[in-house]
Formats: structure tokens, sequence, C-alpha cells
């Protein structure tokens, strides 16, 4: 059997584990870890977890690292076309080779107290993938919540908490504040914290945590801030250092708050003693960021806008960007959504921005039914196209936009997911790289 026939059964088996579903709890992955080898053991961790940019976060937080010298790996969830991509060691997704010999080595785990469900197994596929390639620094993002979450079997350096709102209410409680106690769970006793969140509720039930796990946290609009510049820079404030003129590539003036995390989070660090590098490596590693599918623009004729906005928060953000960069008259929405989703406050939010907007659905059983989705949107007096496959609804869509037009497809990361593969079929040469490496010489001056 060759190699890619190897992967593709392995990728079967860790898919058929989908079928059990999310199971909150620690000790399954106990097991798997320790059948590895207990390989994170030897990497410095920083956990992340929150409602919207856990991913942003941490890929500044590893191209910061990765310029200062130091080794990253980033474990992020979920894939949009590969599952490689939830595994990024300085910046790039690992092979396909590394992702069959880490899932033959965690498939062996003997005595688990139950089957593992698939987060369970590529969480401990992830440390033994980077404790192979020599990671010294693990940027981890949870999950869903923090206490029961299969990566709060880490013990890390750093806990960092970007934002909260409601989400998987079944499972995390149905006020802010609880699904705060609930994230506030990867919060370790000593460990700094760093946190985004602004509720007065929310604050309050990490900062409660904090205090009894004796962690110093730092938070935003207290202990640290971001205000803008013109011409797109940002000013940073924070707990030692002020950083103006900042800049990044990521699109959104939401990611000036999430590079303000990741910064007050390298503060931390320092005062750790863990070497953060240069301030002109610190700039450039900034800039060096890219998150595909968030905000990501990959055509310009039509100007075709992939954004994995999947939650009622990161839907008004969207929306913002989207009322001030994209014209009503030319602005064609291709929105699918999940059933676990407030669709309904999503698309009240999302279609009046637009002119037209081409319904679709993703293939994943958890998919709202297309006829719910076209129904509502009827019902907000939107012009409106269902077309279920995605790849034909983006056809569909740049063809009604025309070369000047601009196309936004959200709802939902498989969405966005299926999208990014069909313009890939095409030839669109999308990167999946989630840093480009920034190096600087032994003087801290970039090179030219």
């Amino acid at each position: 059997m060759g190699l890619q026939d190897t992967y593709n059964q392995c990728l079967e088996e860790m898919f058929a584990l989908g079928r059990f579903g999310i199971v909150l709890g620690l000790e399954t992955m106990e097991g798997l870890l320790r059948a590895a080898g207990n390989p994170e053991a030897g990497l410095s961790v920083i956990h992340i977890a929150g409602t919207n940019g856990k991913g942003s976060v941490a890929a500044y937080l590893a191209s910061a690292l990765e310029a200062a010298g130091h080794r990253t790996g980033v474990y992020t969830s979920p894939h949009l076309v590969r599952v490689n991509e939830r595994f990024c060691v300085s910046g790039l997704p690992v092979s396909d080779e590394e992702i069959v010999e880490s899932y033959l080595t965690v498939k062996k785990s003997p005595g688990l107290p139950r089957q593992p469900t698939f987060f369970e197994v590529t969480t401990a596929m992830a440390m033994d993938i980077f404790a192979k390639r020599g990671v010294t620094w693990a940027v981890v993002e949870a999950g869903m919540g923090g206490r029961l979450d299969a990566t709060n079997i880490l013990k890390p350096r750093l806990s960092v908490i970007t934002n909260i709102s409601l989400e998987h209410q079944m499972y995390l409680g149905n006020t802010v504040a609880k699904i705060a106690g609930e994230k506030a769970g990867i919060i370790k006793p000593g460990v700094p914290a760093a946190t985004g969140v602004r509720q007065k509720t929310a604050l309050a039930a990490l900062e409660t945590k904090a205090r009894e796990q004796g962690a110093p946290m730092a938070a935003l609009g207290r202990d640290f801030s971001v205000s803008r510049e013109r011409g797109g820079a940002f000013t940073y404030k924070g707990l030692d250092t002020t950083l103006p003129g900042l800049r990044v590539a990521l699109a959104g003036a939401h990611q000036h708050q999430n590079a303000a995390v990741a910064l007050a989070g390298l503060e931390l660090l320092k005062r750790q003693g863990v070497d953060t590098g240069t301030e002109a490596a610190l700039r450039a590693a900034l800039l060096a960021v890219r998150w595909p599918g968030r905000l990501e623009t990959v055509s310009e004729s039509p100007r075709v806008i992939l954004d994995g906005a999947h939650n009622l928060g990161a839907m008004r953000w969207l929306v913002k960007h989207l009322k001030k960069h994209a014209p009503r008259e030319r602005l064609v929405i291709v929105c699918g959504i999940l059933d676990d989703k407030p669709y309904a406050e999503m698309m009240n939010a999302l279609l009046p921005c637009a002119r037209l907007a081409v319904l679709c659905q993703p293939k994943t059983g958890r998919a709202t039914p297309l006829e719910t989705l076209a129904q509502h949107a009827r019902g907000l007096g939107v012009e409106t196209r269902a077309v279920p496959d995605v790849a034909e609804a983006l056809a569909e869509a740049a063809g009604l936009a025309g070369p000047e037009g601009t196309v936004c497809v959200c709802g939902s990361l498989y969405v966005v997911g299926e999208a990014r593969e069909a313009l890939m079929r095409q030839g669109l040469p999308l990167t999946t790289a989630v840093f480009l490496p920034v190096k600087c010489n032994l003087s801290g001056n970039l090179p030219r």
C-alpha cells in the first residue's frame, strides 16, 4: 500500500471517530498521551480558549516566538480543506507522512476507559508530532470550553482567553458568566493569563478563578490597551512597553484587539525570562501572520472574500467590515450555517447589508436545512437563491456579482472550506501557512 492509500485509510479511521461526538473529560486523554510516551512533557505550552479570535491570536504568538528564534507548533481546529492544517510547525502544515506516523502511534493506545473522540486523537497527535519535530513552544487552541476540554490535560506556561459570547450552551451554560467559568478552567496555579474579555460578569468569573489559582491576569482595557492610528496602524500600550505604529496583514479592526492580547501574552512570557525577540522582529512577525478563511480576499474580479464567521459575535464583526468596505449594491452573500448556531440572528445581521444572498448547505450532517435558511431569508425581504452545493453556489454568486462586484462566503468554516477547495481546484494558489517565518540576524535588524 502506498503513502496516499495509507494516508486516506488513516483519515477514514480518524473521521469515523466523529460518531462518538463530543465527550468532555480528561481520563481518555491521559491514556492517549501516556501510550505515546507523554510527548507533551518536553513542550512549553501556550493554551488558548475563547469564543472567537483563538486562531489569529495563536498565529501572532507563534510568529513572534519563531522570529525570536524558537521552534513553534500551532494546533488549531477545525481545518478548512485538509486535516494537516490542524498541525503547523514553523508556520506550515505538516506532511502526510507525519500524519500517518503519528496516527499509527496514537491508535495503539491500550486500556483506554472508552473509545476516544476524533478531537482527542488529533490532540494527542499534535503533541506527538510537535515533540518529534523538535518544537520548543506549542501554541494550543482549546476545542470547546476549557475546563473539561481534551487540551486541558496540558500544563501551560501561559493561558489566554480571547473573548466570550454565547456558544455551545448545551455544554457550557446559557450565560456569558457560566461560559466564562468553563473557559476559566484553563487558568492553572501560578501560571500568568491574558484576556480580551470585556463583559463585567464574564471578566469577574475569570478574575475569581485567577485569584483562586494565584495566577496573575492581564485584561484588555484595564492592564493593556490598543488604539487606532491613521492609515490602518495601531498603538499598543502594554504592561511594560508602548509600541506605536504597529500593523497586521489580517483584515478587520478586531485584529488589532487580537494582536494586543497576543502582545500582552508575550510580555507575560518575557517577565518569566522567555526571550521574545527584538522590537523589529516583533513588528515583522505581526505583519507575517496569515489566517486562511478569515476575512481572506482570494480574488479581485469579482472580489471574493472568505470568512468563517460561524457564530453571532463573529458575524457582527464581519458585517461591520462589509459595511465599511463592500457597498451593498455590489455585494452578493454565499451563506450556510450549522444547526447548532443561532441562524436567525446571524442572518438578521448579515443579509440586509447585501443586495442578494445565495444560500447553500455544506456537506455535513450538522448543517441547517437549506429550506429553513431560505424561508427565513424570504421573511427578511432579501432576494435569495438556494443552491445546495457550495461550489455551485460560489460560481453562481460570482456570475451575479460581476467583475466589479464582491462575493462574501461565510456562515460556517465548513462552507468556507468547501469554497476554498473549489477555488484551489481552479488553480488559485491559496496559502495554507499560518505565518511566514521572519528571520533576524544577531544584531536584531531585519534582513534587507
